[in-house]
């Protein structure tokens, strides 16, 4: 890998291309902390991500839209009830024209409300599973996500965990373009190998400059490209 920008190049690059720094940190928003995590619902946890999934790929206003007709459908995501529903009940909440017809990410509801239950049961909640997972192995939780959910992979696990406050980075087409002209990635990034050495590389600016992945990260998508952050 090539040498690492110091995060406050970064920075003065960023706060140049919004204005100032007033400017830039409007753009920024806060983590919570690992206590206000653990002090989630399931229910809720379940409700953010189903929505993520049906956003990954999809116009996520519509999917916004519809969403208090899917609280609704789906007994306000309550794990436990998620769990009584039948395949052919299931199926007709995939055809629903008041709900978005799209069948495998209908029952990755169903899938998801498994995992939320089965990590609850072991942890006391999945409130407090996500909550305990150190953000210096911010990458493992994705992993996890993934290994164990239904339709987490890619951004859709990050973009859940930055929803609910969770601190993560994402790799936007923005944050993979930097990486990748400065050297600092030798592999994809859907390998462990490559996301191994992004989280070095976020591990190394956020010692350097004492903030939030989340803040590293919109911050270095602000500093180049298009500014997807």
């Amino acid at each position: 890998m090539s040498r690492i920008e110091t995060f406050a190049s970064i920075y003065q690059r960023a706060s140049e291309r919004k204005g100032g720094s007033a400017g830039l940190e409007q753009l920024m928003s806060a983590s919570l902390t690992e206590d206000e995590i653990g002090q989630y619902s399931d229910a809720p946890l379940l409700s953010e991500m189903s929505k993520k999934v049906f956003q990954s790929g999809f116009v996520w206003r519509i999917v916004e839209a519809k969403w208090p007709a899917y609280q609704k459908a789906f007994f306000d995501f309550e794990p436990f009830k998620v769990l009584m529903l039948s395949t052919e009940q299931l199926q007709e909440r995939a055809n629903d024209v008041v709900l978005i017809r799209h069948l495998k990410k209908t029952m990755a509801i169903y899938d998801n409300a498994h995992m939320v239950n089965d990590l609850a049961r072991e942890h006391g909640s999945f409130a407090e599973f996500l909550a305990s997972w150190p953000s210096e192995d911010i990458i493992g939780l994705w992993a996890s996500l993934k290994r164990k959910g239904t339709r987490l992979g890619g951004n859709t696990g990050p973009y859940f965990l930055r929803a609910i406050g969770k601190d993560t980075f994402l790799l936007t087409s923005d944050v993979q373009g930097y990486l990748k002209a400065h050297q600092l990635v030798d592999y994809g990034f859907s390998s462990k190998a490559g996301l191994k050495q992004v989280q070095a590389v976020f591990n190394h600016w956020q010692q350097d400059s004492g903030r939030s992945l989340a803040d590293i990260s919109r911050i270095l998508a602000c500093s180049v490209g298009d500014n997807r952050i």
